[in-house]
C-alpha cells in the first residue's frame, strides 16, 4: 500500500516520530512524491482542460500522416514533460537537503 506524504505526515505527527518514519516509508517505496500534487488548483485544472480540449479538436481535424505526426508530437511532449518534472523534483529535493544540512551543521 502506498501513502501520500500528506497522509503520512498527518498520521506520524500524532506518533511523534516523523523523521524516522518518513525516511523509512520513503526507503520502502511507500511514499509517492507525485501524489503530493494530485489535487489540481482550479487555475491549473482550467488550463489542463483547455489543453485537452484543443488536443481533441486538433485530433478530430487531422487525418492520416498529419494525425500520426500530431499524436507523435503529443507523446514526445509528455515524455519531455515527465523528464522535466522529475528533474525539477530532484533539484528541489537537493536544495531542500542543502537547507537542512546548513540548518544543523555549522562550519
Amino acid at each position: 500500500m502506498t501513502y501520500s506524504l500528506k497522509s503520512l505526515i498527518s498520521a506520524k505527527i500524532k506518533c511523534g516520530d516523523i523523521m524516522a518514519s518518513i525516511i523509512e516509508e520513503f526507503y520502502y517505496g511507500n511514499i509517492e512524491p507525485q501524489e503530493l500534487n494530485s489535487e489540481l488548483t482550479p487555475k491549473l485544472k482550467k488550463k489542463l482542460n483547455n489543453l485537452a480540449e484543443k488536443e481533441e479538436q486538433l485530433t478530430a481535424k487531422l487525418n492520416g500522416e498529419d494525425k500520426e505526426l500530431f499524436q507523435s508530437y503529443v507523446s514526445a511532449y509528455v515524455e519531455f514533460s515527465t523528464t522535466s518534472n522529475a528533474d525539477s523534483f530532484i533539484s528541489g529535493f537537493r536544495l531542500g537537503a542543502k537547507f537542512t544540512y546548513e540548518t544543523f551543521i555549522k562550519e
